[in-house]
């Protein structure tokens, strides 16, 4: 059988055999409704490894010793970064309002761990340090917000910290004005803002990438739900729009389960975080 994506071979039963793979090691699910579009995502990074066919490529990612490379490939292929700034807001108005007032009654002198889990391109950990910086909480008490995402290049665009304007359709643009200034025809996020947030890469299937980041006192993942996305954030939230506190008793927006993991390591996925001041968002 031969695909319709550039005429390479698919021998029968090897769709089967990369849906199954890709869903395993990355947690995105294709169903047979959505092979051409899987098929059409990967048909570039076949060709760029010179294969003739699709299963030549599965045998690649499956048994190459050095596949860890090609998977990143195909994590960039495969995501989907459509997101923007105050998604979801409710959730991010229950951390500002509810979760950490309480956490900070009962930790004063403590560091408050935030980790945006599946931040995409960065505009919702972003977001979440705007609104924590409008209500004064920087000011008040120690907190580390942790940004991952299995896509490098969607953390390659988080640190650069350059924005569309397609972004901020849900963005006051008094917000948008003191916190972005204008670069081109795009905006650049405030760097008191944008060095508050230490950016990584962490696929969520990946235990020794996520043990690390599941000592987070507050887990947040407010991107919609996508066939597409990693889904394996389903470890971490059954609901894709929560904000969750793994103290038990603690209120949240949507009640989920927490990441849990006996091996708590370093992680080497991180740079150290840039300075960060505690002055207002530029």
């Amino acid at each position: 059988m031969v695909s319709r994506s550039h005429n390479l071979a698919l021998p029968e039963g090897t769709t089967s055999l990369i849906q199954t793979l890709i869903h395993e090691r990355t947690g995105m699910h294709f169903d047979n409704g959505k092979r051409d579009i899987l098929l059409d995502k990967l048909s570039p990074l076949v060709i760029e490894r010179g294969f003739g066919s699709y299963l030549d490529y599965y045998y690649l990612l499956k048994y190459d010793p050095s596949a860890h490379v090609e998977w990143q490939n195909v994590m960039n292929a495969l995501s989907v970064q459509e997101t923007y700034f105050w998604r979801e807001f409710d959730q991010v108005r229950a951390l500002v309002q509810t979760l950490v007032p309480q956490w900070h009654a009962r930790n004063p002198n403590s560091t408050l761990r935030i980790w945006s889990a599946a931040c995409a391109t960065g505009e919702e950990p972003l977001t979440i340090a705007i609104a924590l910086n409008e209500a004064g909480w920087f000011g008040r008490t120690s907190i580390e917000i942790v940004a991952t995402d299995a896509s490098s290049k969607a953390i390659d665009r988080a640190v650069q910290g350059l924005y569309r304007e397609r972004s901020f359709r849900n963005l006051q643009p008094s917000l948008r004005d003191r916190y972005f200034e204008r670069d081109g025809s795009d905006w650049r996020v405030s760097s008191s803002i944008h060095s508050r947030i230490k950016w990584g890469l962490a696929n969520l299937m990946e235990e020794d990438q996520i043990a690390p980041l599941a000592t987070a006192r507050l887990i947040a993942s407010l991107r919609a739900k996508s066939s597409e996305r990693n889904s394996a954030s389903a470890r971490s939230c059954n609901s894709c729009s929560a904000i969750h506190d793994p103290r038990p008793g603690m209120p949240t927006a949507n009640t989920i389960p927490a990441i849990t993991s006996a091996t708590v390591r370093k992680s080497r996925y991180f740079s150290a975080p840039a300075a960060a001041s505690t002055g207002g968002g530029g």
